[in-house]
């Protein structure tokens, strides 16, 4: 008997033995169980936008001149500095004046002969000391002597060859000492001039961006604010933030088929003249008048395959997948044209680390100031 009791009574402390055994593993298990993974979240906004959309283009300026000379001659002095400003009427080049000189000094004289004559000619012919007819031929020969005397002028003061525009000038292609010709068709080019302010913006709009802003125009939905003038932006190269405003000037008059695209010419004011013609430049115009939509931080949205989502906070602290349909950015925010409402909760930072039903702690995220009032999208 005693044997079989302290069989028993082994029994019982292995099985007690055990059973702490498992309880302990349990309790550490428990102990062990991962804390849910940390997200930030923020709200789905709804803001006022007007939808743009970006194309590319060059600078060109308003007028462009190759300066000429009139008359034919040497160079006798080049009076400009190269890219220099130089205003309308300004002297450029000097042509040696002094044949036309002396030409405008024997048509003066022989117009002064003519006009003598003719200034006779009615008292002689009342006194029939010359016949109508050589009273005809004075007066004629009067008009041509004028009229030779107005053509020399136009010759002298063509040897001083000015600037035709206000505007930049370039380099004198032709330096003193050269002869020049001032023959119509083949007259040589002394330099170039280029205006100012404004400049234009030439670009190529593709036929669906086109058709979009028709039917805006045609609904009068674009150009209220400013007098009719429908507002368009640029950057250069080296900015951001399209800080240059300006206006459509006109369309082309047909659409390129072989590009599908159509020229777009904008106007902007250069009052500082950084704007050179010939740069390059990214211009946006409104494909849209003001309404309200749903923005969302474009870091949260993700892709699956051709699906585009969110994943959403629920009540519960889990998250939801969302299917969404996007429109274009805002400053970094995304348009949402349907899938959410405003106030909606979506995770904007640790998308990788969660999945659809899986519980999470959220941080709110805290909204920038500059988030707020009126935005401009971008496509």
């Amino acid at each position: 008997m005693n044997i079989k009791l302290m069989r028993f009574t082994l029994f019982g402390l292995v099985l007690a033995g055990s059973a702490g055994l498992m309880t302990g593993c349990q309790r550490g298990a428990a102990q062990s169980s991962p804390p849910p993974p940390g997200v930030t979240v923020a709200p789905v906004e709804q803001k006022e936008i007007v939808e743009w959309s970006e194309f590319t283009g060059r600078v060109e300026p308003v007028e462009s001149v190759d300066v000429r000379p009139r008359v034919s001659g040497y160079i006798q002095e080049v009076r400009f500095q190269s890219g220099q400003l130089v205003k309308k009427g300004d002297v450029l080049f000097v042509i040696d004046p002094r044949w036309n000189q002396a030409v405008f000094d024997q048509r003066q004289a022989e117009y002064e002969q003519a006009r003598r004559e003719e200034e006779r000619t009615a008292q002689l012919l009342a006194n029939q000391a010359i016949s109508t007819e050589e009273a005809d031929a004075r007066k004629a020969r009067y008009e041509e002597a004028r009229a030779a005397l107005d053509s020399a002028r136009l010759d002298l003061e063509y040897t001083q060859v000015r600037a035709p525009i206000d505007g930049r000038v370039s380099r004198a292609l032709l330096t003193t000492g050269n002869y020049v010709s001032g023959l119509a068709g083949s007259a040589s080019i002394l330099t170039t001039i280029v205006s100012v302010n404004p400049v234009y913006v030439n670009a190529d709009i593709d036929e669906e961006a086109y058709l979009k802003f028709s039917a805006l125009v045609r609904a009068k939905k674009l150009g209220d604010d400013d007098g009719g003038k429908i507002p368009v932006e640029m950057e250069l190269a080296d900015e951001q933030g399209f800080p240059h405003l300006g206006h459509i000037e006109s369309f082309d008059n047909q659409l390129n088929p072989g590009t599908g695209s159509i020229l777009l010419r904008a106007v902007f004011q250069n009052n500082d003249g950084r704007v050179v013609p010939g740069l390059f430049a990214r211009i946006r115009i409104p494909l849209s008048d003001r309404h309200a939509a749903l923005l969302v931080d474009d870091r949260a949205i993700g892709t699956d395959q051709s699906q585009k989502f969110v994943l959403t906070l629920t009540p519960t602290n889990t998250v939801a997948y969302q299917p969404v349909e996007l429109g274009p950015l805002v400053d970094g925010r995304r348009v949402i044209r349907s899938g959410l409402q405003a106030g909606d909760e979506i995770v904007v930072n640790g998308l990788e680390r969660v999945r659809p039903g899986m519980p999470v702690t959220a941080e709110k995220e805290t909204l920038n100031a500059s988030s707020a009032g009126p935005q401009t999208a971008s496509r």
